[in-house]
């Protein structure tokens, strides 16, 4: 018997870069000549809101940049926002297409990004290739690390918990998802990915 049923991963910061974190945004603010403490200070609460596909990517942008007239436009400014989203130096992307050619687990995302970025970095980069389920906080209006989110995914999975492994960056959403019962590993680079999966009897 496989070790798991079920093999989830992170996208940002595992698979690809972070789409539009705190390097990424100082990155196209600078572009645009925008100020960064301002833009931060109405940031937080319509992202939450963009990520959970509560709003879209105009009213997120209305909300943050276009308050007021702009030289350039919102199209502009959302395709420098898509254009942050490159291969991670050291990612995973290549391990989850080793374990897609296997065909021995279900695997899938669980991730937290807004619609349209998250379209357009399947898409780009083919991650549907590989996966056969798409757990993306804007397909659930959830995001993580809330608990919820993780008791969802297992309602759709349908699987035990024991049996579900989740690869995520960030220290907060590996120990929401082992808290929720599932087995976590907290992405380092591909290298340590390789031998815990090894450890595990995955790989």
């Amino acid at each position: 018997m496989f070790p798991f049923d079920v093999i989830l991963f992170d996208v940002g910061g595992v698979l690809l870069t972070n789409g539009w974190d705190h390097r990424e945004r100082a990155r196209v603010l600078d572009r645009f000549g925008l100020d960064h403490a301002e833009f931060e200070e109405r940031h937080p609460q319509p992202y939450d809101a963009w990520e959970r596909d509560a709003i879209n990517a105009r009213e997120y942008l209305d909300a943050t940049v276009f308050y007021e007239p702009r030289s350039f436009s919102a199209e502009d400014f959302l395709q420098a926002i898509l254009a942050q989203s490159v291969l991670l130096p050291d990612g995973g992307l290549g391990i989850l297409e080793e374990l897609a050619a296997s065909g021995k687990w279900m695997l899938g995302t669980l991730n937290n990004e807004a619609r349209e970025p998250n379209d357009y970095r399947f898409a780009k980069f083919g991650l549907r290739d590989y996966i056969d389920v798409a757990l993306s906080s804007c397909y659930m209006g959830l995001r993580k690390p809330q608990p919820v989110i993780y008791r969802r995914a297992l309602d759709i999975l349908a699987k035990p918990a024991d049996r579900i492994l989740f690869i995520d960056d960030r220290k907060e959403n590996a120990a929401a998802a082992e808290a929720a019962g599932m087995k976590a590993i907290r992405f380092e680079g591909a290298g340590q990915l390789r031998r815990d999966l090894e450890t595990l009897g995955v790989l």
